[in-house]
């Protein structure tokens, strides 16, 4: 399998957003049984909103959100934001929700990346060609949100 380039990842994450938003999610929700959420990110050295489609995993009221960035050895820059910024915004199934973030431990990954991998095969290609620990993080719905 080829390995995108990041520039390449990142046209194809706007591009896709930009379908998401221009049909409301309606043509364009996930890549075979994976879905996706828009995540909306501050960003760590502009400080500006970035938002990027990223796949998702339901872990009963939280959203596990995977860093492949396609099995590049660098981490995506919405992970970055994460660590840098916890707080963010997604849209799921048409609603906005403001979350809080957190890395996933090595040890709750051990249980949640076979779930990952049948939702979505590639992610363990992507681990066997980086030389990095693919992380996961947990997107948890914020107390202050509207809902």
């Amino acid at each position: 399998m080829t390995r995108f380039k990041p520039r390449t990842i990142r046209l194809i994450g706007r591009l896709h957003a930009s379908l998401w938003r221009l049909t409301r999610g309606r043509f364009v929700d996930g890549i075979g049984a994976a879905p996706f959420i828009l995540l909306t990110t501050r960003g760590r050295k502009t400080g500006r909103l970035r938002t990027t489609p990223v796949l998702y995993l339901e872990d009963g009221g939280d959203f596990i959100v995977i860093a492949s960035f396609g099995g590049n050895d660098m981490h995506p820059a919405w992970y970055l934001n994460l660590k840098e910024h916890p707080e963010a915004e997604i849209v799921i199934r048409g609603e906005r929700r403001r979350v809080s973030s957190r890395e996933i431990t090595i040890e709750e990954k051990k249980l949640i990346w076979p779930r990952l991998v049948k939702l979505y095969p590639q992610f363990s290609l992507y681990q066997q060609r980086t030389s990095r620990e693919i992380p996961l993080m947990r997107l948890l719905r914020r107390s202050d949100s509207n809902e």
